[in-house]
């Protein structure tokens, strides 16, 4: 193809009239007229620019058939092609030309290409699609196999991303980092622990462990498995660490709602770091799970001095947390201060509201979000079902079903159907969980047994128990839920028959663990726990909100004090 043909202004259109008068220039130069040939590099950079210039206008088909008569071709061009024909919900074509690109083997993939390959493979409506192009590649090499794996993983479908990786492993490619990564993030998804270890392991043995991107994605992976002593040895084992290892290890005690990743902050800081985003991401959210109001508002403080005050991710765990710390007037206040908004603001300060009795506001932030063009999603549901729930405002919940199922066309799963059993209407949520388009599991009748326990709804209840218990026999919750119905309908024989079949059958409720704040220190403990020289400072705290409740009205609950005592919860 002639360079004249491949600038000829006929040839592009539409394209900006920026990049037009470019065209026009080159054609009219000197050296173009002399009939010397244009610079072919110049011209593939000129091309690509119009590539990018098609997608963005959707003419996909005028892009590939530039791209097809382009004289040289760079991996900017092929990662373009790529990429734009993601944007514009062409998933298939995208992989196709990933898989051309690498038969050509003359360019390798970048970063780039493998971040809008992914996103091809996650738009993808069936990964077969996928796994149909890919196996008509005749030589496959270490680059298609991987992305093939990510394309798997970043999917959620962990197991099959492994089976592939046996695959790689089985046809003889040879590892490299990137591959061992994916390998890895996959085991992390589906907390496989111990192919986690056997690649741990390969990583040794081909002396892999020094590269620290490698050595971050098992750390990743044995935190999210929740092997939080072989994380410990495998940072302590890591010489030369970034940021991402120390955050790694930060969310990793933070997801097992441990005080821990605040001391390991500290130790961060003294090394050095500043930390970013991601860092203050978990530390937020470790103070909510500690309900620990003085320890986020210095947090707080120190994202406000960092000026990251205006990122929406800190802003939304900063309106949880506040809200699991019991001010939800500080979570308010930042959201509405917040310049942007995305679907989980606006969940964050529902199921905020939510918390704290304010069912009715929650209904109308659902209706303001909806206005604002916000599409909500089941979380957003659940959230506002449960205000619905705690507030007693049962017409509302069954609307809001309906609206989910008709206007949204959400299919309700057991949660959705368990908010509706504790709104205090019994025949209603009943006949709603007995007419499920599926069969209710014991989730939906432990959620109304939970909810006849709370309204003092004997005879459902044990319905539900019967129910919920023939289905999943070693649900504690259940035998003691119903061993308390039985108790405080003074039917102790019955209770203590339930009580009895739990430790007959090895069952044992595990205790419940609470947190408090003293002086800026956070303690943790269950029944009967001693707390040693603080324990007098805890008592006077904890005093208090239990002489607010008398004041109030409230009347503490001891029907059943006595045999959860038993059980030491």
């Amino acid at each position: 193809m002639s360079t004249k043909r491949l600038l000829s202004t006929n040839h592009f259109h539409p394209f900006p009239p920026m990049m037009k008068n470019y065209l026009q220039w080159a054609q009219n130069t000197p050296t173009h007229k002399s009939g010397t040939p244009f610079d072919t590099k110049g011209a593939s950079i000129l091309a690509t620019d119009l590539l990018k210039s098609y997608f963005e206008r959707g003419l996909t088909s005028e892009a590939r058939n530039l791209f097809d008569e382009m004289p040289e071709r760079d991996v900017v061009a092929w990662t373009t092609m790529i990429s734009g024909y993601t944007h514009c919900y062409e998933y298939t074509q995208a992989w196709s030309v990933f898989v051309d690109m690498v038969k050509n083997g003359n360019d390798p993939p970048n970063a780039f290409t493998i971040s809008s390959v992914l996103k091809a493979c996650k738009g993808m409506e069936r990964m077969r699609d996928a796994c149909v192009v890919f196996h008509d590649i005749k030589e496959k090499n270490v680059v298609s196999w991987t992305t093939l794996i990510a394309g798997y993983t970043h999917r959620g479908n962990g197991n099959r991303a492994l089976r592939i990786f046996r695959e790689m492993l089985l046809d003889g490619v040879a590892l490299n980092p990137h591959s061992i990564s994916i390998a890895v993030r996959a085991c992390a998804s589906i907390g496989s622990q111990n192919f986690g270890r056997q690649i741990h392991t390969a990583v040794i043995k081909h002396g892999f462990e020094s590269d620290l991107p490698v050595t971050n994605s098992i750390l990743d992976m044995y935190c999210r498995c929740g092997c939080l002593s072989e994380a410990n040895k495998c940072f302590n084992g890591i010489t030369e660490k970034d940021l991402i290892t120390w955050n790694t290890l930060i969310a990793g005690y933070e997801r097992s709602d441990s005080i821990e990743p605040l001391f390991i902050f500290s130790q961060m800081e003294s090394e050095g770091f500043t930390p970013n985003c991601f860092t203050f991401t978990s530390l937020i959210a470790t103070c909510a799970n500690l309900a620990a109001l003085c320890c986020g508002q210095q947090i707080h403080g120190g994202i406000f001095r960092r000026g990251l005050d205006r990122n929406l991710e800190l802003a939304n765990a900063l309106i949880d947390m506040y809200a699991k710390c019991g001010n939800i007037f500080d979570s308010h206040k930042i959201f509405s201060e917040m310049s942007c908004r995305n679907l989980v603001s606006w969940t964050s300060m529902m199921i905020g509201y939510g918390a704290h009795g304010y069912g009715k506001k929650v209904v109308e932030l659902f209706d303001e979000m909806v206005r604002s063009g916000i599409r909500p999603d089941q979380v957003v549901f659940m959230a506002v079902l449960s205000a619905c729930s705690h507030a007693g405002l049962v017409d509302q919940g069954l609307r809001y079903i309906n609206c989910m199922i008709n206007d949204y066309h959400i299919k309700p799963n057991q949660e959705i159907y368990g908010c509706v059993g504790d709104q205090g209407e019994w025949r209603r949520p009943y006949h709603l969980i007995r007419s499920m388009p599926f069969m209710a599991d014991e989730s939906v009748w432990g959620a109304l047994l939970g909810a006849c326990k709370a309204h003092n709804f004997s005879k459902l209840g044990k319905l539900a128990a019967k129910k919920a218990l023939a289905l999943r026999p070693n649900m504690v919750e259940n035998y003691v839920m119903l061993s308390n119905i039985y108790a405080a309908e003074g039917k102790w024989g019955e209770a203590a028959r339930m009580r009895n079949l739990m430790k007959r059958a090895g069952y044992r409720k595990e205790a419940g663990r609470s947190w408090i704040e003293v002086r800026k220190q956070v303690y943790s403990f269950v029944v009967g726990n001693k707390m040693g020289s603080h324990k007098e400072w805890a008592c006077e705290v904890l005093e208090l909100p239990v002489q607010h409740m008398k004041e109030a009205g409230h009347v503490p609950e001891v029907d059943c004090l006595i045999h959860d005592q038993e059980d030491g919860t």
